[in-house]
């Protein structure tokens, strides 16, 4: 949620954001309106009180009365307005980087760097269903039997590997000097706090949902009625909130979480895309990192952890592009969107396997996250997270890049540790 004064003092930028993101246009004029109502409502509730007050010192009992009344009409009024202003303020979006480029859609995203090269192969390579179905190691036609259309069994080696890519994870970022030599090689000036490891949970509240921002588009979350539960479409869902209502300390700055959940989520709008195999099912698991840090310092909080993702996909040895995401295609909440987009040969294409999200004080405001300064003063702090793995794609990716002309696929050797030092993925005798 952006902060009022700012709203009032910047009204072009935050049209030229409502607009450049594609987003339903909002009244700022009306949302202007209405805080000042809010203010004039306390400033004239302030003032009922004291006369209260004075009614109460006299012993004026109908007085009392009659102003215990007008402060109750009131009370209501500002309440009113203060919902009236709030369903406004939740509708407008984050406010862009000044270096995030301009676009409608996924046209205008810009590639930043790219790392590798295509694999070469003599033989045509095949997309990863056809692989896992040679395999036995992917078996969406049973999960279909059981579940229905895009689920899956992952089976034998291919579902070690899932554990060996989340073990993997885990023991670089939650390692002190793993990411000191991140940070180093990254050249970025800030504390070498490693990241905490955590298991959030899959569900959250609907409040806790609309705080992160993240309700949107809300046909595509599974929504749990009989609860009043939302299931997550990603581990920072409820990793973000962990601080929510709570004042943090600077000394504690930067804290980071490296979380791992499964997701659900429902692919409204999807239909025919991407049918076949695992790239785009309703269930799925991820690694994700989440960060809270001192305002000053969120822009290279969102360099570390590209930098994170990079280190952990070079050392996997994939083809990958980094992209900076325009206007239209970043997330409603995302101050600055940078993604990694990974070689399918299979599919002759580049596929999305990575997001870093810059959110900035953007979901703090929402979620009353704040932290203490020296001065002791309070501040909201700033928030970032990214995918580590999301561990379908990540698998796709290991399938297709490292397949061989007879069937069977090579294991990245820093995996080869977590699956009994096995070197292939090969076919059943």
């Amino acid at each position: 949620m952006l902060d009022i004064k700012f709203i009032r003092e910047n009204k072009d930028v935050v049209k030229s954001a409502i607009k450049n993101k594609n987003r339903q246009e909002v009244d700022l004029d009306l949302i202007i309106k209405l805080y000042e109502e809010r203010v004039a409502g306390r400033s004239s509730l302030d003032e009922i009180n004291r006369k209260r007050n004075e009614a109460s010192k006299n012993r004026d009992v109908d007085v009392g009365k009659k102003l215990k009344e007008e402060s109750l009409g009131l009370e209501a009024k500002i309440k009113e307005t203060e919902e009236a202003l709030k369903q406004l303020l939740i509708k407008i979006p984050n406010i862009p980087s000044p270096d995030t480029p301009i676009g409608r859609d996924a046209s205008g995203n810009k590639v930043i760097r790219t790392f590798g090269e295509k694999p070469k192969f003599d033989f045509k390579p095949k997309p990863h269903w056809q692989l896992g179905e040679e395999l036995d190691v992917i078996d969406n036609e049973r999960a279909a039997k059981v579940a229905g259309a895009r689920f899956t069994y992952l089976k034998r080696d291919l579902a070690l590997l899932q554990f060996a890519l989340i073990s993997y994870a885990f023991g670089i970022l939650t390692n002190q000097e793993k990411i000191s030599e991140i940070i180093d090689k990254a050249g970025l000036d800030i504390k070498k706090n490693p990241f905490i490891a955590v298991v959030p949970p899959v569900f959250a509240k609907p409040e806790i949902m609309s705080a992160m921002a993240r309700l949107d588009p809300p046909e595509d979350k599974y929504y749990i009625e009989s609860d009043n539960l939302y299931l997550v479409g990603s581990a920072e869902h409820t990793l973000g909130p962990m601080h929510a209502g709570e004042l943090l300390l600077e000394s504690e700055m930067p804290i980071r979480y490296v979380g791992y959940s499964t997701a659900f989520r429902r692919e409204a709008g999807t239909y025919g895309k991407d049918t076949r195999g695992i790239l785009r099912v309703h269930q799925f698991d991820k690694v994700e990192i989440e960060s809270f840090c001192l305002p000053e310092n969120s822009y290279k909080e969102q360099d570390l952890m590209v930098a994170c993702q990079e280190y952990l996909m070079q050392n996997l040895g994939l083809h990958y592009q980094v992209i900076s995401i325009c206007t239209g295609d970043m997330g409603f909440p995302d101050h600055r969107q940078i993604d990694i987009e990974t070689w399918m040969p299979g599919q002759d294409s580049f596929k999305e396997t990575h997001s870093a999200d810059l959110i900035g004080g953007f979901q703090p405001r929402r979620l009353n996250t704040k932290v203490k300064n020296k001065e002791g003063k309070s501040e909201y702090v700033h928030m970032n997270d990214a995918t580590v793995f999301a561990i379908g794609r990540t698998l796709i990716a290991i399938m297709e890049n490292f397949q061989q002309s007879d069937g069977s696929i090579l294991i990245p050797e820093v995996l080869r540790p977590y699956v009994g030092g096995k070197e292939k993925i090969e076919k059943r005798n």
